[in-house]
């Protein structure tokens, strides 16, 4: 099945309307827990400003707001607003694709306010809109005000499969070893706010482990220089978009795919936007075109010095400048991850999944994101941005 919604493509501007509703889901234990002060001094404010009226939704439990987006009459609302980090967008966004309408649901635009500890997709949002790279409340009423400028582009989405069925979604990331392994170490530590990746950074550094297993990838120049028979035999038995340039895990990959020489790895990355956290720039080499995302791989053998230069390097996106010959960069657009005996963790979007196989595909231009930049990337094949319009919505009372 393909997103037969998709299948218009849009003008170059495509706007909220005004006045516009949202629903706001907000994550009151997130970060530092400060996220309900924040909103009421830093974003309702500059809201009413902007004509924009909003629900308040508050989350109580892990996957909670996955459950309300599958549920929720989505047609009330002219977007919703994720008020946390980066895991409660991966929540609502795999709630969107789990619902039987996912096709129109996943064209509900969305939009992302900081307020976690990880918070790196608002801060590529930021980034994409030309804004200094800040942090905390400067990164905040930067969001707020994407959303108060009602743009929307369009974004990919990373779809996972994995070796025991598991079908979902991601919209960041999915990192195996060294960087998942702080994200997932440094959750006791998640008082700290985003500085907890840097606690948790060292910590590993002092007990630098390795990892063993087998990457491959489809690289972008092999898409582009080749035409490859579609695999129409590939269907998921999940619900969602077909994942063209995968077959099942139990086979080979392709025989255009590259296969990494490696077996032993420090860390694998896959990354669809330009930062790892408010402070990370690990992209600094620009937007893939819609279709395609970062990958990165760190082989076994580099010091720890090294690895602590890359780290410190990546705060301003300098890390590819120091030639570190143990660190690979490929953009692609799959790929293939089989760890040895599960060992490893491996985290999507910062979340802990169990360590298996897995491979994935960029969706491109899936769902709609309240956003600064007005143009999307050029596009590897032939698919059009989402197609939308402002939904006719019932009336509804302004939230105080």
């Amino acid at each position: 099945m393909a997103f037969s919604g998709f299948s218009t493509a849009v003008g170059p501007l495509n706007l909220l309307p005004r006045p516009c509703h949202v629903l706001v889901l907000l994550n009151p234990r997130g970060g530092k827990g400060k996220a309900l002060p924040l909103f009421r001094s830093h974003v309702q404010p500059l809201l009413a400003q902007a004509d924009v009226s909003f629900t308040l939704m508050l989350t109580e439990r892990r996957n909670h707001a996955r459950e309300l987006v599958r549920a929720e009459e989505l047609g009330r609302w002219d977007a919703l607003v994720v008020m946390s980090g980066d895991g409660l967008m991966h929540e609502v966004v795999n709630g969107l694709m789990e619902r039987p309408d996912w096709e129109t649901a996943i064209q509900k635009p969305l939009c992302s306010l900081p307020a976690g500890s990880g918070n790196a997709l608002a801060a590529s949002l930021n980034h994409y809109a030309g804004y200094e790279q800040v942090t905390n409340e400067a990164l905040l009423t930067n969001c707020t005000r994407l959303l108060c400028s009602r743009l929307l582009a369009p974004m990919d989405l990373l779809s996972l499969q994995t070796a025991s069925g598991l079908r979902l979604f991601s919209v960041l990331s999915l990192a195996w070893g060294f960087i998942a392994d702080v994200d997932v170490e440094s959750e006791k530590f998640r008082c700290l706010g985003e500085k907890r990746f840097t606690l948790g950074t060292f910590l590993r550094l002092a007990a630098l482990r390795t990892y063993q297993g087998r990457l491959a990838y489809l690289p972008v120049e092999t898409v582009v220089s080749k035409t490859f028979p579609s695999r129409d035999r590939v269907q998921q038995a999940q619900q969602g978009p077909v994942d063209t340039h995968l077959v099942p895990l139990e086979e080979p990959v392709p025989s255009h795919w590259t296969v990494a020489p490696e077996q032993d790895f420090v860390l694998v990355l896959a990354l669809l936007h330009s930062h790892l956290g408010s402070e990370m720039f690990t992209a600094p080499m620009g937007r893939c075109a819609a279709g395609a995302m970062h990958l990165f791989y760190v082989r076994a053998g580099v010091s720890r010095a090294m690895l602590l230069r890359l780290f410190l390097a990546m705060e301003k996106g300098r890390h590819m400048e120091c030639e570190c010959p143990y660190l690979v960069y490929v953009p692609v657009v799959a790929f293939r991850l089989e760890p040895k005996d599960g060992k490893g963790v491996l985290a999507v979007d910062g979340e802990s999944v169990v360590s298996e196989a897995v491979q994935g595909q960029v969706q491109p231009n899936c769902f709609w994101m309240v956003s600064g930049h007005v143009e999307s990337p050029p596009s590897l094949g032939r698919q059009p941005p989402p197609s939308w319009k402002p939904q006719q919505r019932p009336a509804l009372e302004e939230h105080p």
